[in-house]
């Protein structure tokens, strides 16, 4: 692709060879001649001088002698260039002799069935579906067109998926919600979850996440949301739109997200915590307490991270101020003895 492709492509603005061809997208570090990168902060300039690729995208102009695309978000920009590089791969539409479907399954256009793959009763499914080995989906489910559903996903009953869903392998949707009550004899009663759960379009679910129904009315994953690997969202939850739930994050029941909520590696939640929109989690953090809009929130149970960041800075000098408090101890009572001698 000539340079001045990509530079349409991006919408950039192009200062350099514009016959130049671009076969590739690499990392500075990485990047070799016919590749193009890009710069996200100055303090990488060093490194983009030394690069071997033949272009960078900037969001300004900088002093290197390698042709430049300005635009407004290079990393952006970077990330479509490789895209179109390097597309994600796509079995040929078909359907494997081993596909099993139930009865009243309705295709759309140009689906993929691979091998393994079972399809329950009243199922639905879109146009441009490609469903990888072994995924199991189960009676009255529906998917929307575009989705992609890697080996070894399942559906339980009632589940919904947008359009341009993503879920990786081994991802469950739509288990049984972790419910229970105790029994005149103490035991553990399963209580029924006839729930569903909803996921809207461009979401995407990292392997091995679990996204449980309902008891009884929907676990919603609003539009744009990106989810990790091993995440566990409980029953009856809503993630609101484009929020990210990075690895091992757990939500116990009935959580309420805002948009565009961020929790950050193994955060949990107790049940029936509300967050609200843009708030952020640390890493490592929890809270069994409702949190206002446009907060960044640590610690366990989490606080103003400003606050927990004071927490983390004295913490070290407990032992030292106990031993100063311990000697103030001893001679206050060195006082009130010799006051009491009088």
């Amino acid at each position: 692709m000539k340079l001045e492709q990509v530079a349409s492509l991006v919408s950039g603005t192009l200062a350099g060879e514009d016959t130049l061809e671009i076969s590739g997208a690499r990392g500075l570090e990485n990047a070799r001649e016919g590749d193009i990168t890009f710069l996200m902060h100055n303090k990488y300039l060093e490194a983009l001088k030394n690069t071997q690729a033949s272009a960078v995208l900037v969001m300004e102009p900088v002093d290197v002698s390698i042709p430049q695309i300005v635009v407004a978000k290079p990393e952006l920009a970077f990330a479509r260039l490789v895209k179109e590089f390097n597309p994600e791969p796509r079995p040929e539409p078909g359907i494997h002799p081993s596909a099993v479907m139930g009865k009243n399954v309705k295709l759309g256009e140009n689906v993929t069935l691979s091998s393994g793959v079972c399809i329950g009763n009243d199922v639905s499914i879109g146009d441009d579906v490609v469903l990888h080995a072994n995924v199991v989906i189960a009676d009255n489910c529906i998917v929307g067109d575009h989705c992609t559903l890697y080996p070894n996903v399942t559906l339980y009953r009632n589940s919904n998926l947008g359009n341009h869903v993503i879920l990786h392998a081994g991802v469950v949707i739509g288990a049984d919600g972790f419910g229970y009550t105790l029994d005149e004899k103490g035991c553990h009663y399963k209580i029924n979850q006839f729930g569903r759960v909803v996921i809207e379009d461009h979401v995407e679910i990292g392997a091995n996440s679990c996204i449980d129904r309902a008891a009884m009315e929907t676990t919603l994953i609003k539009a744009g949301t990106k989810i990790d690997n091993l995440v566990q969202v409980a029953h009856n939850c809503t993630v609101g739109e484009h929020s990210i739930l990075v690895a091992q994050v757990g939500l116990a029941g009935s959580c309420k997200l805002g948009h565009h909520v961020v929790l950050a590696g193994q955060v949990g939640l107790a049940d029936h915590v509300t967050l609200g929109d843009q708030v952020t989690v640390t890493a490592k953090s929890g809270t069994f307490r409702d949190i206002e809009s446009k907060t960044v929130v640590s610690g366990w149970p989490a606080v103003p991270t400003g606050t927990w960041k004071r927490y983390m800075a004295t913490l070290p000098k407990l032992p030292d101020l106990a031993k100063k408090v311990r000697e103030l101890e001893a001679r206050l009572r060195e006082v009130e003895n010799s006051s009491n001698d009088r």
